[in-house]
């Protein structure tokens, strides 16, 4: 393959939310291709052709990512259908990162929903090219009985609010999906804006320039606009191209003077319809009525097919239903497979284009600070690698990089045996073929520099690897042997001997390097490829143990092939000695399950109820933060003070709230600040831009970070202007002395250094520390201070990490329930005092630093304790879809969650309302199913992890006033509050001690006269 043939391959995923057609936009395009050798046409939309798991087919969703090659003309098309469902947004991360272009389906009724939000920005992230594919057009004439006009209005509102959400992501006004939603326009479009929107060249979906079409997938019709502009283009007398421009937006045609004009150039009163309506959909609406109505004019059919030469069979002309009859004309009239892959061919690039602006976000440019002993042979060879990236060489003599996105597990029954492929599988090691037994572990991959042959040695690189720090680097990369290459074929795999660049292959013989996903390279000296960024985290633990106790080394087998089987999945073991498996859902869970009990463990297994994951703080909402930074002085007297069992040292600590915007950007950027923390080493390396698009090039995630840092310290403040520059002037100050970030040293809780004279009165030493993340970040220039040469000084330098060790045990485990911390910042003041000459005998209380830790620890707990802690839960978004009549049952069930509603609005042009509330994670389990069977099967729900929010409730609440008492009673009888009885479930599940009556209800015993 030359560079002719790298630009005739498209790379496509199909991204949408979950039942808005995907799949069966597949199967019409696997049927068009090859003559209808994999998929007969009539058969398409009906077999769901890549949902081959048996699960897929009794749910009817797509669970897992996957691909086939097709042939269009002279192209050759990978397309990977992705699934839709929020549960497996992690298959999407997979599907995008082997993709160059995407195409976005939405439902013409449904309109846009949570999971097109997540797809759309997925695609910003991985900067694929997306084109538009508004599906289900058929729905409007057939369910909702609109008119051409009304439905022209509800396809451009759809096409404007997608425009909204993609130039939200590039103007990165939003972060999170959940913002994008809320904050999404629902006010009408007028046709003033429309004028303003047409020839915006900033916009990314025009139907005008060929990047949208309109398709029924379930039928196998589809246009777009140019398919009408060429027909129409002989008999106005117009040239194609300008029809084109003009078929979309708000321009008429005036009959009798055959002119094209604007809104403005109508006279006053004129009934002319837009040309889209005139000429595109009335021509539709008149087929499906001429089609489905009784008394239907089958002239209108007759003279579509005259007009268009169309060749359908006497058979299907003579149809008793007239379903059949329509889906046979409309198919052959506007082949769907035809306007969905003319448009992906010309309007979605090529490998060569898409790796050359996609190569920032691949392997992002990396700058050598402080290196003097860097070898720059190696560097040089990686940049080589690096720029046959992105040029996507396929010579023979370039290096060879591939990037595997995702393991997945297919039965041995279906790798094809034949030929050099069985022998070369016969020469499988041993230890291959026993960890795999019936399942067989491939990579699903993508080339992107080089050729990749059958039985090539390539190093399989993990994402920690770093090619400068030599031996130290060397147990993150393995040398493997591939054993097959194949090209995926939907549910069958067709063997090939080499493939080059710019192609998705499957590759077998990697079962036991890799994990999750890799990066593979003919060269050790090369970077590894950008880790994929999934859109939620795993969020629904479970412990699992098998019912048979003799079964557990079967089940520890089939963990780590479910471990490696799916991206997402995380598999730890606890404190408690249980085997912990976090999914995404419920339904990610269940199959999780069903895949270990069926496939990969086949023992019966016991599973607990989810174990949910609290945080602890304290109240307040940090907005008030001149306040708490004044108070952080520890001359104040609201701090708790402890001392070591031998007395020698006394620790103050003082405890404040911080700002939500704080506390959720430390959250967020827990993996840059590990990084920037945790460097070390003789030279560190600066990537220079960081993973997420950015409206600027080469942008210094570092430098990023630490503005975002002094603008979120004080951005929630409710201040005045004067005492906003104060509070920023002495945040500023503060973030020059910050110590530490807890828990695991990258958390939302920090520990500031004390600012204290170094002796005190009574000659004891404090122990001051250093602003070792603060020189780190850039606030503070490393400072090298010359203690005193005394022994006490030396004493109080070893301190210093065991104060830290004690910050970290404190903020990894609360008061409360053992949970970590959240939004917290410490002080702590450590005085050491002499050692008298009474005390120099063998210590009796154990090792000194280890009393110091134990001291600090429990000083920050009883510090949290004491200003009235809370606890903080996760919660999920919930958007929910429902018909008017269900929404009594629908509200009884989310008051039972103790959900919070946040708007409802009924969907235009539908009779269906549409909710969005929060929901406790702790009380989502089953929710679907409870909502299901509360309205009958009418609404549904989907659900994405949204943010952490504070309970209000205090857990330790006791009544006290006149008010309270005559409420809730004198304390004895007050039944725990919500946030009490969360906190009891977290203290029995982790067997601590649980405040509770032993008998809740107790009669006096009486003896009964038996009476023979």
């Amino acid at each position: 393959m030359d560079e002719s043939d790298a630009r005739n391959i498209r790379n496509i995923c199909i991204l949408a939310h979950v039942d808005h057609g995907k799949t069966t936009l597949a199967d019409h395009l696997i049927a068009s291709s090859g003559d209808g050798e994999l998929l007969k046409p009539r058969l398409a939309g009906k077999v769901r052709y890549m949902d081959y798991l048996d699960e897929e087919q009794r749910r009817a969703i797509t669970m897992k990512s996957s691909s086939i090659s097709l042939r269009y003309k002279d192209y050759s098309l990978n397309l990977i259908d992705s699934p839709g469902h929020m549960d497996f947004c992690s298959e999407v991360s997979t599907a995008a990162r082997l993709s160059d272009g995407a195409l976005v389906l939405v439902d013409a009724v449904e309109g846009v929903h949570i999971q097109t939000h997540a797809v759309l920005r997925q695609a910003w992230i991985e900067k694929l090219t997306p084109c538009l594919v508004l599906n289900k057009i058929d729905r409007l004439i057939c369910e909702l009985r609109l008119s051409p006009m009304e439905a022209y209005t509800r396809l451009i509102r759809i096409v404007h609010e997608v425009n909204g959400i993609v130039s939200a992501y590039k103007s990165e006004k939003y972060l999170s999906d959940v913002d994008s939603i809320l904050a999404s326009p629902s006010g009408e479009i007028t046709d003033e804006s429309l004028e303003l929107l047409e020839d915006d060249e900033e916009v990314t979906f025009q139907p005008q320039k060929g990047n949208v079409v309109f398709v029924c997938a379930l039928d196998g019709w589809g246009f777009g606009v140019s398919e009408f502009a060429n027909f129409y283009a002989s008999k106005l007398g117009a040239k194609a191209d300008t029809l084109q421009k003009s078929l979309w937006g708000p321009r008429y045609y005036i009959p009798k003077t055959k002119m094209i004009v604007g809104k403005k150039s109508l006279s006053a009163g004129s009934k002319t319809k837009p040309m889209f309506v005139q000429f595109v959909l009335d021509p539709l609406w008149q087929v499906y009525e001429a089609a489905l109505d009784p008394g239907g004019d089958r002239a209108v059919l007759e003279k579509v097919i005259k007009s268009f030469n169309l060749i359908i069979p006497q058979r299907e002309l003579q149809n008793k239903d007239p379903k059949n009859l329509l889906q046979s004309v409309m198919s052959r009239w506007l082949p769907l497979s035809d306007a969905v892959l003319s448009m992906a061919v010309k309007h979605l690039p090529d490998p060569i284009s898409a790796q050359a602006y996609r190569i920032p976000r691949l392997v992002p440019e990396r700058k050598v600070i402080g290196g003097n002993e860097v070898d720059s042979s190696v560097l040089a060879e990686a940049e080589l690698v690096r720029r046959s990236i992105e040029a996507c060489d396929s010579s023979r003599d370039s290096p060879c990089v591939v990037f595997v996105s995702k393991m997945f597990a297919i039965p041995m029954k279906m790798i094809p045996q034949g030929g050099d492929h069985r022998e070369r599988m016969n020469g499988l090691n041993d230890d291959d073929s026993k960890s795999e037994s019936d399942e067989c572990f491939l990579a699903f991959a993508r080339i992107f520099s080089g050729v990749l042959r059958a039985g090539q040695r390539v190093f399989v690189i993990s994402a920690l690897y770093d090619p400068l720090k030599g031996e130290s680097s060397q147990k993150y990369i393995q040398e493997a042997e591939l054993h097959s290459i194949y090209l995926m074929m939907g549910q069958g795999l067709k063997p090939v001997n080499e493939v080059k660049a710019g192609n998705v292959v499957a590759i077998r013989g990697l079962g036991p390097y890799i994990s999750k996903s890799a990066t593979l390279s003919s060269t050790r000296n090369c970077w590894p490829l950008a880790s994929m960024e999934f859109q939620v985290s795993p969020t629904l633990r479970v412990a699992i143990e098998p019912s048979d106790p003799s079964d557990m080394s079967a089940l520890m087998k089939g963990l780590r092939l479910l471990n490696r089987a799916d991206p997402f999945v995380e598999i730890t073991v606890s404190a408690r000695g249980e085997h912990v498996l976090a999914a995404a859902g419920e339904v990610h869970l269940e199959r999780c399950i069903k895949d270990l009990t069926d496939r990969f463990a086949r023992v019966n297994i016991e599973v607990s109820s989810p174990l949910v994951s609290y945080r602890e703080t304290i109240e307040g909402d940090g907005s008030n933060l001149l306040e708490s930074l004044r108070s952080l002085s520890l001359n104040a007297s609201d701090y708790v003070e402890k001392r070591t069992p031998n007395g020698r040292c006394v620790i103050r600590v003082h405890v404040m709230k911080l700002p939500h915007s704080l506390t959720k950007l430390l959250d967020e950027s827990t993996d840059l600040l590990g990084d920037i923390i945790g460097g070390k080493g003789s030279h560190s390396i600066k990537i220079l831009e960081s993973q997420s698009p950015s409206l600027e090039e080469n942008v210094d995630p570092v430098e990023a970070l630490k503005n975002q840092l002094v603008e979120a310290g004080v951005s929630s403040s409710s201040e005045t202007e004067n005492d906003r520059e104060k509070c920023k002037a002495e945040w500023a100050k503060l973030l020059k002395r910050i110590w530490a970030l807890g828990p695991r040293e990258k958390g939302p809780n920090i520990l500031f250094a004390p600012d204290g004279k170094r002796i005190c009165e009574d000659g004891s030493i404090l122990v001051r520390g250093s602003p070792h993340v603060s020189q780190r970040l850039g606030f503070t220039e490393d400072s090298t201070e010359t203690p005193p040469d005394s022994a006490l000084y030396s004493e109080a330098l070893t301190l210093e990490s065991s104060i830290v060790s004690g910050f970290q045990l404190a903020t990894a485990s609360g008061p409360l329930c053992d949970e970590p911390m959240w939004g917290l910042a410490f002080t702590i003041e450590s005085h050491l005092a002499e050692d008298s000459e009474t005390e120099k005998q063998p210590e009796n209380f154990g090792i000194f630093t280890g009393q110091v830790m134990t001291a600090v620890k429990d000083a920050c707990r009883a510090a949290v304790l004491q200003t009235n802690p809370r606890i903080v839960e996760a919660m999920y978004f919930c958007e929910l879809n429902t018909a008017p009549e269900y929404l009594g049952p629908m509200y009884a069930v989310l008051s039972r969650r103790r959900a919070r509603v946040l708007k409802e609005e009924m969907q235009e042009g539908s009779s269906l309302f549409t909710v969005h509330a929060y929901v406790p994670v702790s009380e989502s389990f089953g929710f679907a199913e409870e909502l299901r069977k509360g309205t009958s099967g009418g609404a549904s729900a989907l659900m994405v992890l949204s943010h952490w929010e504070m309970l209000e409730e205090d857990p330790f609440f006791v009544p006290k006033t006149e008010e309270e008492i005559e409420e809730f009673g004198d304390g004895a009888s007050v039944l725990p509050n919500t946030a009490r009885k969360l906190i009891n479930a977290v203290r029995r599940r982790k067997g601590l001690h649980v405040e509770e009556k032993v008998v809740q209800h107790a009669t006096k015993q009486r003896t009964l006269a038996r009476k023979v």
